[in-house]
């Protein structure tokens, strides 16, 4: 019985020897018999708390040999509306699974793809290593660290596919931005050249002036030029301009100005420029007045050329750039000198005609033009060039009377200004904003109060003092809107004109002007325009009454007698020539 046992034992053991010898494909030299079939995870729909993301196990305990040798490893991964299920299985690839064709199952990791199955919107993966769709990976470069998992194929022939796809756009890149600098570089001398071609084409003027600077711009004397197309290029520069900040000039409310260089492109020369300077939260000042200089119809001999607007990042600035006067403002000269008759009518023409040329609607070609005021004149921001003629700026506060503006736009401008130099209406706040004209008047009476301290400098009027702003010693240095409101308003007074200054022929037109223009109904003040005329024929109609008296009747310049009480037949001419100027002015206005 033992014998028969033994021989059992050893025949069972040859049997799975010659089994093992089979399933072995190539086991000592032997032909595969018989090839081992895949061995994968075979679960039937389960649920899964897997979110889809990183790596995951699909958690089924059964592992199967597939049916099938040509059969691969198969897990799906679904999201429903309340929970996650994973499915894993052999498959053939060669079928349609779930209405679609499994690709990629060559790999040895279960890589997940998402896939438009008939029942939905669903992840696979497929593999070929055994129980490898064990192991769900939901992203390609998420590869486990296990060596035995890792599938090395750093000679994919895709990755070759991609690169070489992308070359010709690499080269194209290249191409493009090397074309687009050259541009920039071409253009750029292109600029240079332009520029100064256009300074050596030049003509002077009659006055002599021989401009050969690269800037071109404005001279500070009576032969003033300015190069509007060297304008027009400082204003399309992107490039910051080559600007040395030199000394400080000024200090206002909202702005700091420098006298700066500007240095040239071509050498080491520069030019006198001035800066201001405006504090980042100043930009909707710094915008309103950039604003106004571009307008190209802006440009008068009497108002501050304009060169370009800056805004200056590194520094957190916004700059203007304009021409340099070196006599400063004209606070400041009247301060230091006292002028004579002659210079008086220089200054104070030149003002008018400044002021008339903001406030007018039409060019002297005729072309329709957006009236301008100015709504903080004063001697402060008039500037004296060096041929003794005003010309304005700063126009911080400035405001365009154009036509499409309402009647809310207008009054949510504000009471702005000085409070020194403001109009009795301004103070009041009773601004007559059906009325663009009304605008124009407040300028119209801060220029008289100019005009009068322009008047208490100069020789012609006998004693001069030192200088003093208009209202003098009768407000504060600095007055605010409820003192002035005391002065204008309440006492309805106005700066002192002695007797003593009527002595002058001249004088006396000026101060019946400067009563007639700081009148307290703004309709009966008169225009900049009339000023300017009545100060340009003043002189021809004092030569023309001169011309009628004898040469003992003529009127000196300087009268020790009063002219009201001890020479009426005097100020009879006097209101003559008055009389004479304002037809003239009346007549003009209605031109």
């Amino acid at each position: 019985m033992e014998d028969q046992r033994r021989s059992l034992s050893l025949r069972g053991a040859l049997s799975v020897l010659f089994v093992t010898v089979l399933l072995e494909p190539g086991t000592a030299g032997m032909p595969p018999f018989y090839p081992m079939n895949q061995l994968c995870m075979f679960c039937d729909l389960e649920l899964s708390s897997c979110s889809g993301t990183g790596t995951c196990m699909s958690n089924c305990s059964i592992t199967s040999i597939c049916t099938e040798s040509n059969e691969v490893c198969v897990a799906i991964w679904r999201k429903n509306e309340t929970d996650f299920s994973i499915e894993t299985l052999c498959h053939d690839p060669s079928k349609p699974l779930y209405g679609i064709m499994l690709d990629d199952y060559n790999s040895s990791t279960c890589v997940m793809k998402e896939k438009n199955t008939t029942s939905g919107m669903a992840h696979f993966c497929s593999c070929t290593d055994e129980e490898c769709n064990d192991v769900l990976l939901f992203s390609p470069s998420e590869i486990l660290k296990d060596e035995t998992v890792v599938d090395p194929t750093p000679d994919d022939p895709l990755v070759s596919v991609i690169l070489v796809s992308l070359l010709p756009l690499l080269v194209m890149g290249i191409m493009v931005a090397g074309m687009f600098y050259w541009y920039r570089a071409y253009r750029q001398r292109m600029l240079n050249q332009e520029w100064e071609s256009s300074i050596k084409k030049r003509k002077p003027r009659a006055g002599g002036l021989d401009c050969s600077d690269a800037c071109a711009i404005m001279m500070d004397d009576d032969r003033s030029d300015s190069s509007s197309t060297h304008a027009n290029n400082l204003n399309h520069n992107t490039e910051p301009l080559p600007i040395d900040l030199d000394l400080l000039v000024g200090k206002g409310r909202f702005a700091q100005v420098y006298k700066a260089k500007l240095k040239q492109t071509t050498s080491d020369q520069f030019e006198t420029v001035a800066v201001k300077i405006f504090p980042y939260e100043e930009y909707a000042s710094w915008k309103n007045e950039k604003d106004i200089f571009s307008n190209t119809d802006l440009r008068h001999e009497n108002i501050l050329h304009f060169l370009t607007a800056e805004e200056r990042k590194v520094e957190k600035q916004y700059w203007l750039i304009t021409a340099f006067h070196p006599r400063g403002n004209l606070q400041e000269y009247l301060t230091r000198h006292v002028i004579s008759w002659e210079e008086l009518q220089v200054l104070g023409s030149s003002l008018a005609r400044g002021v008339a040329h903001l406030h007018s609607d039409r060019l002297p070609c005729g072309r329709p033009k957006v009236p301008i005021v100015h709504r903080d004149l004063k001697s402060s921001n008039i500037l004296v060039k060096n041929d003794l003629t005003c010309c304005l700026c700063d126009f911080g506060l400035g405001l365009c009377l154009d036509s499409s503006l309402s009647v809310d736009d207008l009054a949510n401008s504000g009471q702005v200004g000085t409070a020194r130099y403001m109009a009795p209406e301004v103070l009041e706040a009773r601004l007559n904003l059906e009325n663009i004209e009304s605008f124009k008047q407040t300028d119209i009476y801060s220029m008289a109060l100019v005009l009068w301290e322009m008047t208490s400098r100069c020789e012609a009027i006998g004693e001069v003092k030192d200088y003093e702003p208009a209202y003098g010693s009768k407000v504060r240095e600095h007055p605010c809107v409820e003192s002035m409101k005391d002065n204008v308003l309440r006492d309805r007074g106005r700066p002192e004109i002695p007797d003593t200054w009527l002595r002058h022929q001249g004088v006396a037109v000026i101060c019946a002007t400067i009563k007639e223009c700081w009148d307290h109904d703004p309709e009966a003040r008169l225009t900049a325009h009339c000023v300017a005329e009545r100060i340009s024929e003043m002189e021809d109609e004092l030569d023309k009454l001169s011309s009628r008296s004898s040469s003992a009747e003529k009127i000196p310049e300087e009268l020790k007698i009063p002219i009201e009480v001890e020479i009426p037949e005097k100020e009879v001419k006097i209101t003559e020539i008055q009389d004479i100027i304002a037809v003239d002015c009346s007549v003009s206005d209605e031109k």
